[in-house]
């Protein structure tokens, strides 16, 4: 398999970006690129945090945003808002909500990573969400290696 790069963009940049990840190009600053996953792990993880933070049901499934890339797809405003709520959400007793998303996230099947290693995805992730700024037209982008 190859790798999944989650990234925040405007839109016409993140079309850029899709196309200098299709040629290869490095990671870029601010991005989080994750080995030997897919678009579908990225999915799992969102219905973890909806579920973490009490918004199962939503719809966390990525879509396709253009059609001149089949690779890059963009993050549910649903799953934006879990993610983000990761990082402060606070529940009585039931510990760090984003660690237990993270050893959830780690057991799922086949995934290539443990939980000490899923933790810091997630936190990754969870700040890329919680950085958005709406005023920017800004929005959470995922690329996956075909």
């Amino acid at each position: 398999m190859g790798y999944t790069e989650v990234f925040v963009s405007t839109h016409n940049e993140a079309l850029k970006r899709a196309a200098a990840l299709d040629g290869g190009a490095a990671l870029a600053p601010g991005a989080v690129r994750i080995p030997d996953i897919s678009d579908y792990e990225i999915e799992r993880l969102g219905d973890l945090a909806g579920a973490a933070v009490h918004a199962s049901g939503a719809d966390y499934e990525l879509a396709l945003v253009d059609v001149t890339s089949d690779s890059l797809l963009g993050v549910p405003h649903a799953m934006v808002r879990a993610l983000a709520e990761l990082l402060s959400y606070e529940t009585e007793g039931e510990g760090n909500v984003l660690d237990d998303v993270a050893a959830a996230w780690a057991a799922e099947e086949d995934m290539p990573f443990g939980a000490d290693q899923a933790i810091n995805y997630v936190r990754e992730l969870a700040g890329l969400a919680a950085g958005i700024d709406p005023a920017t037209k800004s929005e959470l982008y995922v690329w996956t290696a075909a």
